[in-house]
């Protein structure tokens, strides 16, 4: 019988003397073992931070983004460029396909993906602890590289479907309570599926199978083993690993998703070495990619027409994709060949037919590996390119072709400009001055007929940046764009008229409803060289060609006409030319405004030209130079004998002293760079 009186103790022993595992040890309890001690305190901490991480759930989850929207697709509207004939150039934006079935894929398709990027995919509940632990630990013995991120496919995807590329802790921890929903609510298949069909492959592509278009031509259900491993290689960095940018570096990547394939035993060695027998091969408009500088310049135009699209867009312009071929070719082709050897580094080019269409327009050696445009945004100085604006006015103003000049020394106030060869000529004729390009008749020409006027000049005929009026603006001291001088030369080529340079001739609808047709926004067009200006002008144009400074740009059965141009130290070299109804600026130099190592614009840019040129001619239906034959000497310069000889291709002396030659019908077969000539230096 038990005593329990008043004040007593009810207390008892546990039997055994065992102590109880949980709660406070009661008075003569024996104490707790470690072993019973580690168990508690571990049930304790358990507790605890089970109720830690819920309570960080609940905080989190205040910020997380609605999952009920996670079939909706949000995205930038795509516009598709198409040349003037209607092929495709480029699409800008973003573009998705259907979803595709992961079931109508081969194997090896989702198999590559999952051994790239996330090998325990079917193991884990959405994120990987170790391979979260493994990037870290490479990060902070990394401090300077490229960061690991450890992120498994579904995370992934739950950045992708909720989450902004915010780098950050609490975009992490986001990202990791996203792919634990995830893994609850779908299946590792469906969680795969998912994937495919929303990652972004660069190139404006999102899903596996816009992917398989844009870069094979083909639905995804027809991607052999070497495509779906280069595919899946692109994933780390699109644009990196884009064989579009760098098809060797595209390629060891694959290899690498292959290697990674048989280590999964995803695929057989055997079927790794079948792939390597069969040469993935790009679409053949992903591997040209012409014309990215010319898209570059229109997109942002179509934007200030139609503001930002709501819509998907295709834009009609005016680029011809055989002739920029012909252009993008003989630009990386000639720098490296021609150019490189003699310091060039940089090229533009840009070609307009009679009205102002832009048919060519390079804006540097390669795209990749700078998409700054020489055509349109840089702006260099025009050397004797300028000269004509210079030699207009005059005509304008009375002078003619036949005049007689003597070059020699003068000085204009404090300025004394001087010839390249450092020689002077003496008694010669205007067009002499001009097919030879001599800088003191150039300057005592624009001394004489005001800076200003030439300015003015120019600013008519299309050059649109600030022109400064000292006395060396005559010898081409003014910066301006290649886009800028090709428009000016243009009113030469096509009768007198103002060419403005455009692009886009219209913008519609992916269903066909216009937004912007140029023909009924056509601009005005007047006429801004008279006669005999504009003939006296093409005549000695074609002078610098057939027997001045512009030789190597000769093509036989063209009437060619244009003007070279070089500025000081060598920093810039141009030749703008033209034929009935076409003409072409090119220029090089470069970037950093370094000298090239004694390049004129009679040199690498009139091989250039002429490269170009061949090639593109036969394309078009060019006729002579438009304006008719040019008025003869009149009886008060008969006398001048030297000067007419000289306007006629016949007779003078050039810079250096030497008889000039006789037009040839064709070009010496030879093309070494013609030794220096009296190209404006200044």
């Amino acid at each position: 019988m038990s005593n329990d009186g008043a004040g007593g103790s009810s207390h008892q022993q546990r039997p055994g003397g065992f102590p109880r595992l949980f709660g406070p040890r009661r008075p003569g309890e024996p104490p707790r073992t470690l072993l019973q001690s580690i168990l508690y305190w571990t049930a304790v901490g358990g507790i605890w931070g089970a109720i830690a991480i819920i309570a960080a759930i609940a905080v989190l989850a205040r910020g997380l983004p609605d999952t009920s929207k996670l079939y909706q697709i949000k995205r930038q509207p795509s516009i598709t460029y198409l040349d003037r004939s209607g092929a495709l150039i480029a699409v800008r934006g973003s573009q998705y396909a259907p979803p595709v079935d992961i079931d109508s894929l081969p194997a090896y398709v989702p198999g590559a993906f999952v051994a790239i990027e996330d090998r325990q995919f079917y193991h884990h509940l959405g994120f990987n602890p170790w391979g979260i632990m493994r990037s870290e630990a490479y990060n902070l013995s990394h401090p300077h590289g490229p960061l690991r991120g450890g992120s498994t496919i579904t995370q992934q995807l739950a950045r992708n479907l909720f989450l902004t590329p915010a780098q950050n802790m609490h975009r992490k921890a986001q990202e990791l309570v996203l792919a634990l929903w995830l893994e609850a609510k779908f299946s590792k298949k469906q969680i795969l599926a998912l994937y495919l069909n929303r990652v972004y492959f660069g190139a404006g592509a999102y899903g596996i199978e816009a992917a398989s278009q844009r870069y094979f031509s083909k639905p995804a259900a027809q991607l052999n083993l070497g495509e779906a491993a280069l595919l899946a290689g692109m994933l780390k960095a699109p644009s990196r690993y884009s064989p579009v940018s760098d098809q060797g570096r595209a390629e060891r990547r694959a290899t690498i998703v292959l290697d990674e394939m048989v280590a999964t035993h995803t695929i057989t060695p055997a079927q790794r070495e079948d792939a390597f027998r069969h040469p993935v091969r790009i679409s053949s408009v992903l591997a040209t990619s012409r014309g990215q500088y010319f898209v570059d310049w229109v997109d942002a135009q179509v934007r200030q027409m139609v503001g930002e699209p709501q819509e998907d867009l295709v834009v009609e312009t005016t680029l011809d994709l055989p002739i920029q071929a012909a252009a993008e070719h003989t630009i990386s082709q000639g720098i490296a060949t021609e150019g490189a050897p003699r310091g060039v580094k940089q090229a533009a080019l840009i070609s307009l037919d009679g009205e102002g269409r832009v048919r060519a327009y390079v804006g540097g050696v390669n795209y990749a590996d700078s998409q700054f445009d020489r055509v349109a945004t840089a702006r260099r100085q025009a050397g004797s390119s300028f000269k004509p604006f210079v030699y207009l006015t005059a005509m304008e103003q009375g002078h003619t072709p036949y005049e007689a000049v003597v070059d020699e020394p003068i000085t204009i106030g404090n300025w004394q400009p001087r010839n390249y060869t450092g020689r002077y000529l003496g008694r010669i004729s205007l067009q002499t001055a001009l097919a030879q390009s001599i800088n003191t008749v150039a300057a005592r020409l624009g001394n004489e007929v005001g800076t200003g006027a030439v300015a003015a000049t120019a600013h008519r005929l299309g050059i649109t940046s600030p022109i400064q009026t000292g006395p060396s603006m005559a010898l081409g001291a003014v910066e301006v764009s290649p886009l800028e001088m090709a428009s000016a030369y243009d009113a030469f080529a096509n009768g007198g008229y103002r060419s403005t340079a455009y692009g886009i001739e219209r913008v519609r609808t992916a269903d066909g409803r216009v937004l912007y047709d140029h023909a009924e926004h056509p601009g005005q067009r007047p006429q801004v060289i008279g006669s005999p200006a504009l003939q006296y002008m093409d005549l000695m144009m074609r002078g610098v060609v057939s027997g001045g400074t512009g030789t190597a740009a000769r093509l036989p059965g063209y009437d060619l006409a244009g003007k070279t141009g070089t500025t000081s130290d060598y920093r810039d070299a141009w030749f703008i030319g033209f034929t009935g109804g076409f003409v072409t600026a090119v220029w090089t130099g470069r970037d950093d405004n370094t000298p090239m190592h004694k390049v004129t614009g009679g040199g690498v840019p009139a091989q250039l030209w002429r490269d170009f040129m061949s090639q593109a001619l036969p394309h078009l239906k060019v006729s002579a130079i438009p304006g008719g034959p040019a008025p003869g000497p009149p009886a008060s310069q008969g006398g001048d004998l030297d000067g007419l000889l000289s306007s006629l291709g016949m007779g003078g002396t050039n810079g250096e002293g030497e008889p000039l030659k006789q037009p040839e019908p064709a070009p010496p077969p030879a093309r070494p760079e013609p030794a220096p000539s009296n190209d404006d230096l200044y």
